[in-house]
């Protein structure tokens, strides 16, 4: 069981919520007034600090519709389901849009949650001074990540570093995203600091990434400083010297910071990790997590944090919910699944001969039920192509875990080939509970080493004007563990950036950080604008995404998504703020 998981039980079971639901409630009785007389309500609060990741209206769910839609994948539901109010991932949001309006006023919960708790920590007379420590320097990180999320995804927004009643209602203008960059980087670089900073190492906390540690928080920083590095583009200005210099300097001094530690690597294979979050596991054979957002439970008990990992984005799988007797390979987990592969993703892994990535990350089948369809076991896979299914069975089998094979397993006679595949990175079928239906523990990675290693490469590259042997090394590292070898002719400074934001695409699917990979790089509109014209031959191949569900139309953007709009319900309290975001 993960250590954050322990202590979300213990927070639920003790009745600190008045819902049994963790990820839609707000927990009513977290106070000053309540808490801060002891250890444990100190670190209850600090834990409710932490719960603002697992909301449905951030890593819980929303933040997959609307961090989702990049030139990568795309909305792709059954032919009967429209996404008409699903954020951002189907270009057609409103400032009206629930899934924006709640991402906003979930961050500003959170950051709330860190001011009063920062306010009256020293109220607690019980509590170790180290441990005070730590408590301090999760909640200001906790509160400067929530503020990157803002500035990423809305640019200015309004700065309030001291508690409220309500995060409502409060005439708070807009501040100088800038300005909130220097407190967010301060913040960071000061609780993570060798000698002087609150945050435990990874180590201390045992390589349970469910807490932040100093590994976390530098490798965050680095994300921090490439994205600020980029703002140039979506403010269509020229860039600052700090923006051309310092900013990739520090990203990669901070990336440098993890690898140095040498307490982090890669999994020995690329699917390790990704097994590891679906049973409920972290990474032990490597230590490759740095953050994850946690979740707990399968919804059939009193002690309900579920997200939708693997729900959402997944593979296609009969609904065996119901069925009470049916567990282990009989039912591998229901998916929607409704995240597609583009074909430009999905020609990437052809280009570079990536099977090992390809074969993981995108469906190459879909599981059926028992013949006649009753729905009462999971006896077979229909693999997309025989190609497939052969080097599956006959070089990864199970990809060296679990028992999931099938005598039943067959390949789909088909002439041409689906380019438009399922996301396959979350696999239910590794879930160690009975599944629900619209409900998983499965973890979200915030960040994990391969990305640390893909932002030193690039950030190498940009501050020294080519690939210096370190960038090249990261890059090597990455490419290696999955079976590639180092790419010829990309000595250049532009030929390696390209490279990188390739590889980012072929390692990073599907854990959305891709749209703001396009927007700090300048990209949003011409990449999406690639993959709504990528050619697909129609004698060999077809995209049924585009027809099915109009997918194309899904990557269709402009300038204006750069920004999230600010939401009508900030704006018609909040009478500071005159304008919306540009496009708006």
């Amino acid at each position: 069981m993960k250590l954050l998981k322990n202590t979300l039980y213990a927070l639920l079971l003790g009745g600190m919520m008045t819902s049994c639901n963790f990820l839609e409630k707000e927990p009513m009785e977290l106070t000053p007034e309540t808490y801060f007389n002891t250890a444990d309500e100190a670190s209850s609060f600090l834990t409710g600090i932490y719960a603002i990741l697992g909301q449905a209206s951030f890593y819980g769910e929303n933040y997959i519709y609307l961090e989702g839609g990049d030139d990568l994948e795309t909305y792709g539901g059954a032919s009967a389901r429209t996404p008409a109010t699903k954020g951002l991932v189907c270009v057609n949001a409103l400032s009206s849009d629930a899934a924006v309006t709640g991402f906003w006023y979930t961050l500003y919960s959170g950051i709330n949650r860190a001011n009063m708790f920062l306010e009256n920590i020293d109220k607690v007379q019980d509590l170790d001074d180290n441990v005070k420590a730590q408590y301090i320097a999760e909640a200001r990180f906790l509160r400067a990540f929530y503020y990157f999320n803002l500035v990423q995804n809305w640019g200015d927004v309004p700065f309030r570093t001291e508690s409220t009643d309500k995060v409502t209602g409060l005439d708070i203008p807009c501040t100088d995203r800038q300005i909130i960059y220097d407190f967010i980087i301060s913040e960071m670089s000061e609780v993570s600091d060798e000698q002087t900073g609150g945050l435990l190492s990874a180590a201390e906390l045992n390589f349970k990434p469910g807490h932040v540690s100093k590994s976390a928080a530098w490798g965050m920083l680095s994300r921090v400083y490439l994205f600020r590095a980029g703002e140039w583009h979506r403010e269509n200005r020229q860039p600052t010297e700090d923006e051309q210099t310092t900013y990739f300097a520090k990203a990669s001094e901070y990336g440098q910071k993890v690898m140095n530690l040498n307490v982090h690597g890669l999994a020995p294979n690329y699917w390790d990790f990704f097994i590891d979050i679906c049973g409920n596991e972290y990474n032990t054979t490597a230590n490759e997590s740095l953050w994850e957002a946690e979740f707990a439970g399968n919804y059939t008990t009193d002690i309900v944090a579920e997200g939708r990992w693997g729900n959402i984005v997944g593979l296609g799988a009969p609904d065996l919910s119901n069925e009470t007797s049916v567990v282990g390979s009989d039912d591998p987990g229901y998916s929607y699944e409704f995240f597609f592969a583009t074909p430009y993703l999905y020609n990437l892994y052809v280009k570079n001969d990536d099977k090992e990535r390809f074969y993981w990350n995108l469906a190459q089948f879909k599981y059926l039920d028992e013949d006649g369809g009753t729905k009462k076991a999971v006896k077979k896979r229909q693999f997309f192509s025989e190609e497939a299914m052969n080097t599956i069975l006959n070089t990864f089998g199970n990809w060296g875990r679990g028992t999931y094979s099938y005598a039943g397993d067959f390949a789909k006679a088909s002439t041409k080939n689906d380019v438009s595949r399922p996301c396959a990175k979350y696999r239910r079928e590794y879930e160690a509970d009975k599944k629900n239906k619209n409900f998983t523990s499965i973890n979200y990675p915030i960040l994990r080493y391969a990305d640390v290693l893909l932002m030193v490469a690039e950030a190498e590259n940009e501050v020294n004007g080519g690939p210096t042997q370190l960038a090249k090394d990261c890059l090597k590292a990455v490419r290696e563990r999955a079976g590639l070898a180092y790419p010829n002719g990309i000595e250049t400074q532009d030929a390696f950036r390209e490279a990188i934001k390739e590889e980012r695409a072929m390692e990073l699917c599907f854990e959305f950080t891709r749209r703001n990979d396009l927007i700090r790089w300048g990209e949003l509109t011409s990449a999406m604008l690639r993959s709504r014209t990528y050619p697909v031959d129609a004698t060999t191949e077809e995209w049924k995404q585009a027809t099915l569900n109009n997918a194309q139309g899904y990557l269709t953007v402009d300038e204006t998504y750069n920004y999230f709009p600010i939401p009508d319900a900030e704006m018609s309290v909040n009478k500071a703020i005159t304008t919306n975001n540009p496009g708006w």
